[in-house]
């Protein structure tokens, strides 16, 4: 397993395809305060879930400064299709060969229904205008991590 980061750590820079047809770099949001989280796959119940409560935030997140970049390994078609059937606002990048993941400690061992599996671990790391991470959590539930977030952040 890769090592998790903590408040700290200076955030790994990537450049991510979206599901747009387009790029985006961590390194160019510097001056913005980022939330990174990745999930294991679109169009299952737990990621639907969370990427809609995300969406629903995301108004308020925007107003605060954060932009939102949801992460999975699934391709950018995929994504877009997702991203159309649920009405998502959120970007959404696809990390097939899961690099980045792995520089973000949010791919390893887990728990899968008792057993364990190596995976994509639902974690949300919020990166400072610096490029310094200034939150991360690992292995979050779907439902209401939003919410707790908002509250970690100070926004409630």
């Amino acid at each position: 397993m890769s090592a998790r980061l903590s408040p700290g750590d200076a955030a790994p820079d990537f450049t991510l395809p979206d599901d747009q047809g387009g790029e985006v770099s961590l390194s160019r949001l510097r001056g913005r305060k980022v939330v990174v989280y990745f999930y294991p796959a679109a169009m299952t119940p737990g990621c639907t879930t969370q990427a809609c409560d995300f969406s629903d935030n995301i108004n308020t997140l925007h107003g605060e400064g954060y932009e939102v970049l949801g992460i999975s390994p699934d391709a950018p078609a995929k994504l877009a299709k997702f991203r159309d059937k649920e009405g998502l606002s959120i970007t959404l990048l696809s990390d097939a060969d899961r690099a980045v993941m792995n520089a973000y400690g949010a791919f390893g061992e887990k728990k899968l229904y008792g057993k364990t599996v190596e995976g994509v671990i639902r974690s949300t790391v919020v990166v400072d205008e610096e490029g310094n991470v200034s939150h991360a959590f690992y292995n979050v539930k779907a439902t209401g991590h939003v919410a707790k977030l908002r509250r970690d952040l100070g926004l409630d």
